[in-house]
């Protein structure tokens, strides 16, 4: 499995309904600002004593504001046998500028 997919790519994921979980590894205060329908919300530091929470038999895809917590979190999963970990390219700024501009920017 490839280790980052585009803003396009989960798009369509979450249009047809195909299996697959989102990992938002932002911050509180970022939560209240926007946020994904349906992800599952778990700060980037407390990530590795949560691993129980996370799939391994669908697409994780973690996001963050703009990728690079995101991209560091796969890096972690994936060497911690989570092969499905993916990183959302752009994070949610991209989600907001290239998919719903309903979502806020900051």
């Amino acid at each position: 499995m490839k280790q980052a997919i585009s803003v396009q790519e989960l798009c369509e994921l979450r249009r047809s309904r195909a299996a697959h979980r989102i990992l938002d590894v932002r911050e509180s205060p970022e939560l209240e600002i926007c946020r994904l329908d349906g992800a599952l919300h778990i700060a980037m530091g407390d990530v590795p004593a949560r691993l129980n929470e996370l799939p391994k038999n669908q697409p994780l895809i973690v996001m963050c504001h703009h990728g690079v917590r995101s991209q560091m979190i796969v890096g972690f999963l994936r060497d911690t046998g989570f092969n499905n970990a993916v990183n959302l390219e752009g994070g949610i700024d991209a989600w907001a500028r290239q998919i719903d501009a309903s979502v806020a920017r900051y």
